[in-house]
């Protein structure tokens, strides 16, 4: 983070290395409480989820995160349909804690659902769900997420992902990313770097994602890389 210059920073854990324990990550993230605030996960399907919930936020939790598939495993959004969940969605309203979301288009119309059965609750859509951007202007291939706009707790993450998908087909960064701002706001978009999975050191992830979004204004490229951020996880601020 020094070398890239990067002064905060959320610590998302990964799913499938350590499930449901987020012991590494949130001992990590309390060695800089001043730097680092540390998201993980708890199966939230389970009838102790509000109880182990409220028991990693003890421990430092700043964020929830669900993975319901990717890289390592086919996409299955049927829980984010799962009513057994919905005591940790409420608890989530009340303590304040943000949930990313990790699915595809796929899952976007249970992400929708839940945003709005839930409309406390700051949703963070991992990837921008994944969205197929090579058709170019007016990207209709991608319509699943415009149309997730207008719920206004719903937030984008734009990482590594994205700044290689805007390469291909007729796609553009200064077509994709100014039409996007202009449907959610820059308020409700943050740069995720996906380091270390994602290739590349973060100073080149970084300088990727700025290069991308040269094409927005000043104060949204602050939104984007840092306020968004401070935003949803307050200890960063």
């Amino acid at each position: 983070m020094d070398e890239a210059g990067v002064a905060k920073a959320a610590v998302v854990h990964s799913s499938t290395t350590y499930g449901f324990d987020n012991s590494y990550v949130v001992d990590s993230c309390a060695r800089f409480p001043d730097r680092l605030a540390a998201v993980g996960s708890v199966d939230i399907v389970q009838p102790d989820a509000v109880e182990r919930i409220r028991e990693w936020v003890g421990r430092g939790l700043a964020g929830l995160r669900l993975f319901t598939g990717g890289s390592t495993k086919e996409f299955d959004p049927s829980e984010l349909e799962d009513t057994r969940a919905y005591p940790a969605w409420e608890l989530c309203a009340e303590l304040g804690l943000p949930m990313c979301i990790q699915t595809g288009a796929i899952g976007l119309p249970q992400v929708t659902a839940l945003a709005r059965r839930f409309p406390t609750v700051r949703i963070i859509l991992d990837h921008l769900g994944r969205p197929d951007v090579t058709d170019g202007v007016p990207y209709a291939k991608a319509q699943s997420l415009f149309d997730l706009a207008p719920v206004e707790n719903i937030y984008l993450k734009l990482t590594p992902r994205i700044f290689d998908d805007i390469k291909k087909g007729h796609a553009s960064a200064e077509t994709f990313f100014p039409l996007v701002v202009e449907a959610f706001g820059a308020k409700r978009m943050a740069w995720g770097s996906n380091f270390p999975s994602s290739t590349g050191t973060l100073p080149e992830i970084l300088g990727t994602a700025q290069v991308g979004l040269a094409c927005l204004s000043e104060e949204d490229r602050a939104w984007v890389f840092g306020k968004t951020a401070q935003q949803l996880y307050p200890v960063l601020a």
